[in-house]
């Protein structure tokens, strides 16, 4: 399998992207073989993860591959699929869920590779913390909770369902509370929520503080190494651009692999693309990248969301993932 602050207003600022660092791309007409470069406009989520898009840029990569890459930002997978869809972008990065929803409500979309996975084991790149005051010892204990995920019906609170019914509790006790990342550890601190569904930074944060504690690692517990995101474009701009497509393939496997090797240049890329303090990204939590689909974990992840109702039919995962 592969191997994703001192205050509140730090931690605020942490995922803010610099939008003017984030755009940009390769010189067209700059290609190794005098080749002109094809355009192509990737899309990405403000986070940690995503800066192996940025590491590839500025390693050449893509236009050694032919491609002049243009990054664009979206604040989730529900402002990046209509994109895609549409056209405005030609290739996302972002959580297979959404993928799989948008194809059962209608888009058409093509999951094209991997991109990073949690751990499958030791620590993970995001959690459960909980306040100690709140009386949560085990996933069972969140039913009747107020638990805090950035978006509802996504894999945080699925798989967080999954961990409270495999311990023993009810899932539709659990009342989760929609907000960014950046807002829940001063919720927590004021006890406005009783525990948080949280990714690097602001795990390490909350479990190495004196108010709040890991409840657990609810991807490990449900779907160990479950994929955090992938790549996806729609099926019109697939079978459009083939050439480009190959191009796209064989660049994205090669940055990936570079990212995965080469953890400390992340991290650099991380501290200038995300603006975020440089002894925060020293200490955080990368996730595994790597480039290949992981059928197993999807199919499971596609169950889960049949199971609680997040899609009305099984996914035919034929029809989402990109043969070859």
């Amino acid at each position: 399998m592969k191997h994703p602050f001192a205050g509140a207003v730090a931690v605020g600022t942490v995922l803010t992207f610099a939008l003017t660092a984030c755009g940009g791309g390769g010189t067209t007409g700059g290609g190794g073989d005098g080749e002109e470069l094809q355009p192509l406009t990737i899309g990405v989520i403000p986070i940690a993860p995503s800066a192996p898009v940025q590491l590839a840029l500025d390693e050449g990569i893509f236009e050694e591959h032919g491609l002049d890459v243009t990054i664009e930002t979206a604040q989730g997978g529900a402002a990046m699929l209509p994109a895609v869809s549409g056209g405005s972008m030609d290739i996302g990065v972002g959580n297979p869920l959404s993928v799989i929803l948008a194809k059962g409500q209608g888009l058409d979309m093509k999951i094209l590779s991997g991109f990073s996975s949690s751990m499958p084991e030791g620590e993970d790149i995001t959690g459960v913390a909980a306040n100690r005051d709140a009386g949560i010892a085990s996933w069972a204990d969140l039913a009747g909770k107020r638990v805090a995920v950035n978006t509802v019906n996504g894999q945080g609170d699925l798989t967080i369902k999954e961990a409270v019914s495999q311990d023993g509790g009810d899932p539709d006790a659990v009342n989760f509370v929609e907000m960014p990342f950046q807002d829940m550890p001063a919720q927590l601190e004021r006890g406005e929520i009783d525990a948080a569904w949280v990714p690097e930074p602001f795990l390490t944060q909350l479990i190495n503080g004196e108010q709040t504690a890991l409840v657990g690692y609810n991807y490990q517990d449900t779907v160990p190494g479950l994929d955090t995101m992938v790549t996806f474009s729609s099926t019109a701009f697939t079978e459009e651009n083939p050439e480009v497509l190959e191009s796209y393939n064989a660049a994205i496997e090669e940055a990936l692999q570079f990212a995965q090797d080469n953890p400390d240049r992340v991290r650099e890329t991380i501290v200038s693309f995300l603006n975020m303090p440089e002894e925060v990204a020293t200490d955080l939590r990368l996730e595994e990248f790597d480039a290949e689909v992981d059928r197993d974990e999807l199919e499971t992840l596609a169950e889960l969301m049949l199971k609680y109702d997040v899609i009305d039919s099984e996914a035919n995962l034929d029809e989402i993932v990109q043969a070859g």
